[in-house]
This record gives C-alpha cells, structure tokens and sequence, in this order.
C-alpha cells in the first residue's frame, strides 16, 4: 500500500468524519441528561447497535478498501463525492439547529416538547435520514472506495428502514404530529406545482 498524498487526505477527511460522530454523540448525550429531567425518555431500539456497527463499518471500510485495494483516485469522481459529504453535513447540522432539545442519536419521546415542523422539517419528515444516508454512501467514493459505498448503502437501507419504523411508530401515535407532518414526503421534498 502506497501513501500518496490523496490517501492521506482521504484518511484525514474519515478522522474528521469520526471526530464529527464524537462530537454528535457528546451533544446527543447532554441532550439526554436535560430531557430526563423533564422525564422524557429514549424509546426502545433494538437495531441502534447495529446503526453504530454500519455506522463505523463505513469508515474503517472505507479506509481499508482505499488503501488495501489500491482503489485510485479520481478526481471528478472525489469532487462529486466531497460535495455531497459537505452538504449532507450542512444537511445534518442545520437538523441538529433545528430540532434543539429534541435531537439526540436516540429516539427519544420528546413530543411533549412541541411539533418540530420549520427548516428542512417543511419539506420532509426524515431530514436527518436523509443527510447521513447520502454521507455515508459518497464518503467512500471520494477515494473510490465502490465496494463500501454499494454495500454500506444496502446495510445502512436495512438499518433505517427498522429504525425509521420504531420512530415512526412513535411520532404517528401524536394527533398534533399526524396533522402538523404526516401530509408531508419522508425523504424528497415535493416540487413546486405550476400555477
């Protein structure tokens, strides 16, 4: 394995990407300890284990396969991939501003807090699923890394679809979030309609 400088900035880019998920996981976690004391709870999630497995099998993925496979590296194909990491992460952090006290990486029974429905939450119901879906499939192609990104796709699809069902389940239950959301798409806004 060779360690050419687009290597070596790749690597950096999934430190950076794995510092991020720390720095999620510090805010989720004092979210937390403020919503018990307010005695909302985390719902039960039996795949959340298994999101933080694909999560970090992403990155360690991504990394072996670019380096042990001598996967190259391809400019346009990095660029495209880059800014679609970039903005799935402007994506996630503006969720994160929005939601306030109700973001955690848990399901957390925050309704009681009120209905969420103002920044990217006018437009779709699952916002976040959306941001991580898209980082987590191009992350690996900023250094063509397609095996990863193909099969962290299909396991991150697998995961979501459990989890989305659980919150899904939750959110549905609320008479004020069925009518202040449940009109709205779960991950691609609508387009405008001609006058």
């Amino acid at each position: 394995m060779e360690l050419t400088l687009p290597l070596l900035l790749f690597y950096a880019l999934l430190v950076s990407v794995g510092v991020l998920r720390l720095v999620e996981l510090r805010i989720s976690q004092h979210r937390r300890r403020i919503l018990a004391t307010r005695h909302i709870a985390a719902v039960t999630e039996p795949y959340f284990a298994a999101m933080v497995i694909v999560h970090a099998g992403i990155l360690v993925g991504a990394a072996a396969e670019a380096g042990l496979a001598s996967r190259p590296f391809i400019p346009a194909l990095a660029a495209a991939a880059l800014l679609l990491t970039i903005a799935a992460n402007a994506l996630r952090w503006w969720v994160i501003a929005t939601l306030g006290a109700h973001w955690n990486v848990r399901i957390m029974a925050s309704l009681p807090l009120g209905i969420v429905s103002d920044g990217p939450y006018r437009f779709i119901r699952h916002p976040n699923y959306v941001a991580v879906f898209v980082e987590l499939c191009a992350l690996p192609l900023v250094h063509s890394a397609w095996i990863t990104s193909a099969a962290g796709a299909v396991a991150h699809a697998w995961v979501l679809h459990h989890r989305i069902r659980t919150e899904d389940t939750m959110l549905l239950a609320s008479p004020a979030y069925r009518t202040a959301m449940a009109g709205k798409p779960r991950f691609v806004p609508r387009l405008p309609r001609r006058i």
